[in-house]
Order: structure tokens, then sequence, then C-alpha cells
């Protein structure tokens, strides 16, 4: 199977099942980061009206602290699975860079792993923590709330597990992915971000700052 370089990032893709869920994942993880980024845009739109508010009617706007500890779960944490799958994460390049073949794959299926216990654990203690702030028996079903004007707080609560679990997925998906690439021991295995060297990153900003994608060149 050949495989071609995705025009969204360093991913390699192909006809096989990895990389038809590794792309269905990846929209459902688009649709996260676009959801993260209308809460920065909503944000943004609730400081002018405070802020407005406050200079042309002596009127700020009432709970925009509130809302601003709402949006933060979602600012912090929905997008995190999507960059995790375009490698936007740090990450220790001067080491691993200098790996090649098996042991390059090994290495990042191990640390891959890593991530995805802790990542499991951090899923069961969010769940728990938004199971304490639920309650079907409270008002707004909450049994606590924002200090200023009263919003529930699990919806938010509920958000980080939620992300976490996603990011699950995503990390189980490399996991896979670098499993075969240790096994079939090749140089370009698919559905995970290849490493790339300074050149070739400075290329790629270049192109999305000047307005156009460098795979379309």
């Amino acid at each position: 199977m050949g495989g071609i370089v995705s025009l969204h990032s360093n991913i390699l893709v192909d006809d096989s099942w990895l990389s038809w869920l590794d792309q269905k994942l990846f929209k459902v993880e688009t649709l996260f980061a676009l959801i993260s980024g209308i809460a920065v845009f909503s944000l943004m739109i609730l400081a002018v009206v405070s802020v407005g508010g406050r200079h042309i009617a002596n009127q700020p706007l009432s709970g925009y602290v509130d809302w601003i500890e709402q949006a933060m779960p979602l600012i912090a944490f929905v997008g995190i699975s999507y960059t995790q799958r375009l490698g936007g994460h740090i990450r220790m390049d001067i080491i691993i860079g200098r790996l090649r073949g098996r042991v390059l794959w090994s290495a990042e299926f191990l640390t891959t792993l890593v991530m995805l216990i802790l990542l499991m654990l951090l899923v069961w203690g969010t769940y728990s923590h938004f199971l304490r702030a639920f309650d079907f028996d409270a008002p707004n079903w909450s049994r606590d709330s924002s200090l200023d004007i009263g919003l529930p707080l699990w919806p938010m609560k509920l958000v980080v597990p939620v992300a976490f679990s996603v990011l699950c997925l995503r990390l189980a998906l490399q996991l896979w992915a670098y499993g075969l690439a240790i096994i079939s021991g090749t140089a370009s295995p698919i559905a995970v971000p290849l490493i790339e060297d300074a050149a070739t990153v400075a290329a790629a900003e270049a192109a999305t700052v000047s307005g156009f994608d460098a795979g379309d060149k």
C-alpha cells in the first residue's frame, strides 16, 4: 500500500483500517478544536461587552468572571488530542531526532504507552470529580455553582474527562501504528506525526503565515 502525505500535516495515510480510523478520529478532534477556538473568540466578545458596558453605561457584564471560569476547560483541554495528532506538543526532539528505525519507534511506543496510562488515570480522577458535582436531585443538577451568578459547574467538569478520553483514543491508535512500525521496520509509519528537522518545520510555518499550504505546491 502506498502512503501519501496528508495536506494537514506530516501524517502519512493509506487505505488501511488504521489510517481510516485515524482520519475519522481526526474529524472529531478537529470539531473539538473548533469548539475550543469558538470559546476563545467568545471570551473576546464578552471582554468587549464587559469593558464597553463599564465605560458607556457604567454597567459591566454580570458574571464575567464566572463565564471565564466556564470557558477555561474548553480552551485548555478540548484541543489537546488535535494537537497530539499533529505532533504539536512539546517533545524532546533533540534526543528522539537522533534515533532511527525500530529504536525510534520503540522509544515512541514506550513514551506513548506511559502517556496513555497516565491519561487513563486522569480520566478516572476527573470523572470522579465530575460525579461529586453532579446530582439529579439538586437545582440545575449541580451540587456546586459559580460564586457570582450561580452557573452550574458540572458541565465544564464533564468536559475534562471527555477531552482526555478522546486523547486516550488517539494515543491507542498511535500505539497501534508504532507497534506495526516496530514489526515491519518501516521508516514511514502511517497515522503518526513524523519527525521533521528544523528547516522543514520553519518552511511549514512560513507557508502557513504566507497564506497557503506547502503541500499545495
